[in-house]
């Protein structure tokens, strides 16, 4: 006879099954595979008690649909958190989920590393309403504690840093949050909820840019808040009083890429890594930037807390002018060149980081180019980046 002791857990199902069946249910939709998209605004209600009362799951299209608490339940199970509030747009996620918890007269430390809609954000915007930020130094620990104020309502975190690939250490940053009852928010999009769980690491809010990496196609915008217990209520808040809601079809399309999301990031991660092996070894190139490398500065790091990487990152080239530089992108077939990343296809960006550092220096040695390996074949990927070296070398 087995006594209850004896008895297994549940099995827990593995992220790739979960992005499969999380936020389905097939027969509450006459068996329909993927959940239907439901468009509108009006819901009606069957007596005015309940309409006084709103005594039903949907009222008004703003605020939900069957469509949207789909995705939602499917992104917060996948990211293991207690709730996701769906927004119309990345950017859209982070102005909200600041909002939720900042005042006037309150202070934000934020990451001098962030994407830069959101530094935008803060020093407009934030300063407009009487909010202060101060930027960070991305690889700073533990040492935020110094940083910290009696007004500090929040730690704005961003791992890797937009473009330059700092890798933060996040659970020593928690400790700080904790410590000091600040809310910790993290913009997690990077790594996608697959390959970061920022909840197992102190995280409050995780912050997806939706567009990326579970739309995939590069055909919708969409943004998510992902946030534990106790800050659920805030987000919640926030999001009605902001008015935020996503469109129907891109939720639709958001639920449509989730599907394939870990086979996708399998294979970005896959090429991403032996595209960035090649380019560390290119007489042309100074630098990878790519936590997934040992020659990383915080490879450890994300070793440690990463379960993954995904098709993003930077190189760094020796000195060559901006002539050579527009001879080599321009002429390239297969990257595309374009702002935002995630989707199928590749792309590549130059950027300089050094008009929106104010809390540490960017020197780079030479011209700084972001890439996003898309699903095509890499040696077909490799054969266009070498014949732009080519064009580079030549136009020098």
């Amino acid at each position: 006879m087995t006594s209850s002791s004896d008895k297994k857990p549940p099995r827990t199902h593995a992220p790739a099954t979960k992005v499969v069946h999380s936020g389905r249910a097939p027969h509450d939709n006459y068996g329909f595979v993927n959940p239907p998209v439901y468009r509108g605004s009006t819901v009606l209600f069957p007596t005015v008690e309940k309409l006084w009362k709103r005594d039903q799951e949907f009222t008004y299209g703003r605020s939900s649909t069957p469509t949207v608490k789909a995705l939602e339940e499917a992104i917060a199970e996948i990211e293991g958190g207690v709730a996701t509030a769906l927004t119309a747009s990345g950017y859209q996620a982070v102005s909200t989920a600041i909002l939720a918890f900042v005042k006037s007269g309150d202070h934000i430390l934020m990451v001098d590393s962030v994407y830069q809609p959101t530094r935008k954000f803060c020093d407009y915007m934030l300063a407009k309403l009487g909010v202060e930020t101060t930027y960070y130094d991305p690889l700073i620990g533990g040492g935020i504690a110094d940083l910290v104020r009696p007004n500090t309502r929040l730690i704005f975190t961003e791992s890797p840093g937009s473009q330059t690939f700092e890798v933060q250490d996040i659970p020593a940053i928690a400790r700080v949050a904790a410590e000091r009852e600040l809310w910790l928010l993290m913009d997690n999009t990077w790594a996608s909820p697959l390959y970061f769980k920022p909840f197992d690491h102190g995280v409050d809010v995780s912050i997806q840019a939706a567009t990326k990496y579970i739309v995939g196609h590069a055909d919708a915008m969409l943004g998510a808040i992902t946030s534990n217990a106790r800050a659920a209520k805030q987000i919640a808040l926030a999001k009605e009083q902001l008015g935020v809601c996503p469109g129907s079809e891109e939720t639709y399309l958001g639920m449509r890429g989730l599907r394939t999301l870990a086979t996708r990031l399998a294979q970005h991660q896959r090429s991403g890594l032996e595209i960035a092996r090649w380019l560390e070894g290119r007489p042309e190139v100074a630098r990878v930037l790519h936590p997934g490398l040992p020659s990383h500065p915080q490879h450890a790091i994300w070793k440690r807390d990463f379960l993954g990487a995904s098709g993003l990152f930077s190189v760094i080239l020796k000195p060559a002018g901006p002539k050579a530089v527009a001879a080599m992108l321009d002429g390239l077939k297969l990257f595309g060149m374009g702002f935002s990343w995630g989707g199928y296809e590749s792309l590549v960006i130059p950027f300089d980081a050094k008009p929106y550092r104010t809390a540490t220096k960017w020197e780079p040695e030479g011209p700084a180019l972001r890439l996003h390996i898309g699903l095509e074949d890499v040696d077909d990927l490799r054969a266009d980046l070498e014949a732009g070296f080519q064009r580079l070398t030549a136009a020098k």
